[in-house]
């Protein structure tokens, strides 16, 4: 397997990562000693990074027990920002809200779980450590405070943002140099056929600033496996949460591109694959498999490159820069979430 360069640290790593939220016992893979064996066949099989959070259950703690004898070979990467999947803990003495303390990217909070995601995984530092979703709630200057001193005590080695706007990925990088702050060194945005709308500013922003992309949802979270067709039974998994699973415009695209994975001789989910890790900007993309069969068919296509030609015929079913729906899962930002903020008062938006 080649391996490319982690942004400008230096760090070689992987064109394709594991990622581990199907490891998570309370919503993927039962089993955490098929998880750990799945695991070790990523890594058999060359792939050298392998991407966790504290919010993906007992993930961390599974991907600790695999790595034991062989984590000084990986590229170990945790995120915080989101609370635990199966350990929300409540607030003292409430019945019910979480605890808005337990999550974020304030200072308190980043070096609360920081420790918490060591102690899980075994290990005395974490080689790449993420906010998962941008808090706007929170300085950008006060967390990366606190992530500067985590990589100064030797705690974290580099650091990295996910599902950043290209706006706050610049001013990330305006504070960092103004502050005397460490950067971020990576971004992990989310990226696929079906969702190409960082192709247009967050992978031009991160190429210009030098960082590594690690993108997840390359099968499109199961649609560009070739399970999703129009007028059949889904049976993925996540069909009855997501509505991106069932939404007939990308179930549309899906129909095109089945016939041109077949005219390429490849499986669609290897022509997704490939697709990712074509883009110049792309380091590396997360796979998220569950069982060893699924690791076993992505693993088939690592020798897949795809022609000029195949990539022109992509371009005219999605337009490179769009995304053919908006993700559930990615990063809404408070102007698009919140109509107050999009709307002046009603005794104000007239022009006379």
């Amino acid at each position: 397997m080649l391996y490319r360069t982690l942004g400008r640290t230096g760090i070689k790593v992987s064109p394709y990562a594991l990622g581990t939220l199907m490891f998570a016992t309370v919503i993927g893979n039962p089993d955490p000693d098929d998880s750990v064996k799945v695991i070790h066949k990523a890594l058999d099989a060359g792939i050298n990074v392998v991407d966790t959070a504290d919010a993906y259950g007992d993930s961390e703690e599974i991907v600790g027990r695999a790595l034991k004898g062989r984590r000084d070979s990986v590229v170990l990467a945790t995120k915080v920002g989101l609370p635990r999947l199966n350990a929300l803990p409540r607030t003292p003495g409430a019945a019910g809200p979480i605890d808005p303390n337990r999550r974020g990217a304030s200072r308190r909070w980043i070096m609360t779980a920081v420790e918490d995601s060591l102690r899980r995984l075994q290990t005395d530092h974490i080689d790449l450590y993420q906010i998962q979703r941008p808090d706007p709630d929170t300085d950008i200057e006060e967390t990366l405070s606190a992530l500067s001193d985590l990589i100064r005590s030797g705690k974290v080695r580099a650091i990295g943002s996910s599902t950043m706007p290209a706006s706050d990925i610049v001013q990330a990088q305006w504070v960092a140099e103004r502050r005397g702050l460490e950067r971020f060194h990576t971004e992990q945005p989310p990226y696929s056929i079906l969702n190409r709308g960082i192709e247009s500013e967050v992978l031009p922003a991160a190429q210009r600033y030098g960082m590594g992309t690690l993108v997840w949802g390359p099968l499109g979270q199961g649609m560009l496996t070739g399970r999703v067709r129009r007028g059949a039974q889904n049976d993925l998994r996540r069909a009855r949460f997501s509505k991106h699973l069932t939404d007939e415009r990308r179930i549309g695209v899906v129909e095109q591109l089945i016939p041109l994975a077949d005219e390429a001789g490849i499986p669609l989910t290897h022509l997704a694959m490939a697709f990712t890790i074509a883009h110049p900007g792309v380091t590396s993309a997360i796979l998220g498999p569950r069982t060893m069969e699924h690791l076993d068919n992505l693993l088939a296509g690592v020798d897949v490159t795809l022609t000029d030609e195949i990539l022109d015929r992509i371009d005219e079913i999605v337009a490179p820069g769009t995304d053919v729906t908006r993700l559930d899962q990615a990063y809404l930002p408070p102007a698009l979430s919140n109509p107050n903020l999009r709307r002046r008062p009603l005794d104000e938006r007239g022009a006379i």
